[in-house]
């Protein structure tokens, strides 16, 4: 199976380096004329993930067509960004597996949503779990879910293409509830780093991984995902992982909204992309739209508007008492 990559951030080198561990060759897609030289020459990505040597069988390209060939995508470019790449990829059947997490702004289309309408002759996956570049690459032991929408026999394709030592994807035919997952903890990220900005403490840190989870999971049921898929890997693994580390971009943009830093000035002078602060208005108007009440989700889009930390948590702290089982948040 001919496999490439397409982007060229963190996250899309570390999986193009990953499937290169035993030898295979992969083509990796980058829109920087300068970035595809890099790798093709150095063997370096200096801008988005400077640690890694990069292995010879890697090659960079720029030219969609030639990506258009291969029998495998691994699809890393950012959420916002994924339907106009695909789009101007040419159009052949192929194996699809989305590796972005996000929620389309403007159109509130999940990725496999996206794919599916600007790829129809494709057949979609959905990777998505506990997973920072740095460790992949450095070949850190890793899992994650793979959910295939075309079920065990795409599976059988495309899991050996993926899965190393190190790096085990497990099987799922959810593809809805693996998005979910990886869209929801982005947003989530962000509260629980201004939770560290504000030095409030690990107590709260933990009470909000907690709402926010159930937050998840009532999202995902009424966006038809299985409850399963959102306690596994995709999901809760996810989601604790970037609710508790400064590697994650999410976690460290809202750690820097919660010191006093504003939102405009963070957003415009970021080289990577915090998906999360893409994805909480359009997931609060979905929401809103379906009748879910996500408090947390709420507070991190008041955020991004500008709202005073300080006061944001104090309003979800002073909501009425209730039960912990009740579904209304």
């Amino acid at each position: 199976m001919k496999t490439g990559v397409l982007g060229a951030g963190a996250w899309g080198t570390a999986l193009a380096q990953m499937v290169a561990s035993d030898g295979r060759e992969v083509l990796l897609w980058a829109r920087e004329a300068e970035l595809v030289e890099e790798i093709n020459t150095r063997r370096t990505n200096s801008t988005y993930l400077p640690a890694a040597d990069l292995a010879a069988s890697i090659r960079a390209t720029n030219d969609l067509a030639e990506m258009a060939m291969l029998d495998a995508l691994l699809v890393v470019t950012p959420a916002q960004h994924m339907g106009s790449v695909l789009e101007a990829m040419p159009a052949q059947p192929r194996d699809m597996i989305l590796c972005s997490k996000g929620i389309e702004a403007g159109t509130g289309r999940l990725m496999n949503d996206v794919a599916r309408d600007v790829a129809p002759d494709s057949q979609i996956a959905v990777l998505s779990g506990p997973t920072f570049a740095h460790e992949v690459v450095a070949g850190l032991p890793a899992a994650v879910t793979l959910a295939c929408g075309g079920g065990e026999r795409q599976w059988d394709r495309i899991a050996p293409a993926i899965a190393r030592p190190t790096f085990r994807p497990y099987y799922s035919d959810d593809v809805t509830g693996a998005e979910i997952g990886g869209a929801v903890k982005n947003v989530l990220a962000i509260a629980c780093g201004v939770v560290d900005g504000l030095e409030l403490g690990q107590n709260a840190r933990a009470a909000l991984i907690a709402r926010g989870y159930a937050e998840m999971l009532r999202f995902g049921e009424a966006k038809g995902a299985k409850p399963e898929t959102l306690t596994g890997l995709c999901g809760l693994g996810d989601l604790v992982l970037t609710c508790s580390s400064t590697s994650s971009r999410n976690f460290s943009l809202g750690k820097a909204l919660g010191e006093g830093q504003s939102a405009d000035d963070l957003m415009s002078d970021r080289k990577t992309v915090a998906e999360g602060a893409h994805t909480a208005p359009v997931l609060v108007e979905l929401a809103a739209r379906m009748g879910i009440t996500m408090p947390i989700a709420t507070a991190v889009y008041a955020l991004l508007k500008g709202d005073n930390p300080r006061e944001v948590v104090q309003g979800i702290l002073s909501r009425p008492l209730k039960a912990e089982q009740e579904a209304a948040g």
